[in-house]
């Protein structure tokens, strides 16, 4: 994910500048305020990665025993033993394979943004991981984007290295949990939480375990891991506001951002009541800030049959990721 929050844009988007992006960094002032920035945004992800380590081993080692013993999470135990793990802190190891399978693919995600910030001059943050004691140990991660972005080609790279990285890290995990997974009849009908199953896990399944129907995989905890990344790509690639989708969307059709942005908002609502609360959230956050997209300092140059073709393909990976349910909670 990606946030220009901290870039306030001229409301003359059609204005062409006078001078390119690099020659302002040649100045000391320039150069000493950039390296205060990286130091400073340094320091703040090396905390939250941390913390954000410790939560995910948490919820890891609590994966991994439900795993040992043929069951599905326990809701209420995977928040109940969250004391009793940092009292032990050697119980915290069982966590590692979900824990660094899960940073890995965020770390992969937001590295491809970031890099492709590089690549292009442009100045962000380092990657910070948002810990959380949720049912997965994190909120996920982003990087900040300090500068404007001068044209669409650079915003289209930009918004789209996460999810393709971060999809391609994902998806030969999911398939290696997949073919050492479990067989457990009907393990979610006894699970407290049922987790959705996207249209790439049916697809692995069919091919690694033939004969085997996607509801009686016990996944093992790197599958899980590799389960949020998808999730996280399908949440990224949502076509609106200030998502990965939505850069890729107005450097595509700059013009439809807007519309598009509330007809998806719009969307989930419906999406929200009948399958997953949690898209309501995700309507409201876009409703309330997604419909203003930063304006690119150079508009006119419309993108490559190349970069159109890849844009096909970021669809096709929110397709293969997506999930109207994609976690329900159910009583005991």
């Amino acid at each position: 994910m990606t946030d220009q929050s901290d870039f306030n844009p001229n409301p003359t988007e059609n204005l062409t500048p006078a001078a390119d992006a690099w020659e302002f960094s040649r100045d000391p002032y320039f150069e000493n305020l950039e390296v205060r920035r990286q130091r400073r945004s340094l320091v703040i992800a090396i905390l939250l990665f941390g913390l954000t380590l410790i939560s995910t081993l948490a919820v890891g080692a609590q994966y991994a025993s439900s795993y040992a013993s043929g069951q599905t999470p326990d809701f209420d135990e995977l928040f109940s033993t969250y004391g009793s793990l940092f009292a032990h802190p050697a119980l915290l190891l069982a966590g590692v394979p979900f824990a660094f399978t899960l940073i890995g693919i965020l770390l992969a995600h937001e590295l491809g943004h970031f890099f492709a910030c590089r690549y292009y001059g442009i100045s962000a943050s380092y990657p910070y991981f948002l810990p959380a004691p949720t049912l997965i140990g994190t909120l996920g991660a982003f990087i900040r984007i300090r500068s404007p972005i001068y044209d669409r080609k650079a915003l289209f790279d930009v918004g789209l290295a996460g999810p393709v990285v971060g999809f391609l890290f994902a998806v030969p995990a999911l398939a290696i949990a997949i073919f050492y997974s479990k067989v457990v009849p009907d393990s979610d009908a006894h699970s407290t939480i049922v987790f959705g199953q996207p249209l790439v896990m049916r697809l692995l399944a069919a091919i690694l375990r033939p004969g085997v129907a996607t509801g009686d995989l016990l996944l093992h905890p790197v599958g899980r891991a590799a389960w949020v990344g998808l999730f996280a790509t399908a949440l990224n690639l949502l076509p609106g506001g200030q998502l990965d989708g939505g850069h890729i969307l107005y450097s595509v059709a700059s013009k439809y951002h807007r519309k598009i942005t509330l007809g998806v908002a719009l969307l989930l609502i419906p999406l929200g009541i009948f399958f997953w609360r949690g898209w309501i959230l995700w309507s409201i956050l876009l409703l309330a800030i997604g419909f203003r997209h930063p304006p690119l300092l150079n508009q006119w140059e419309k993108l490559d049959r190349k970069r159109l073709i890849w844009a096909a393909v970021a669809v096709l990976m929110f397709i293969l990721c997506f999930m109207p349910m994609p976690v329900m909670v159910t009583g005991n």
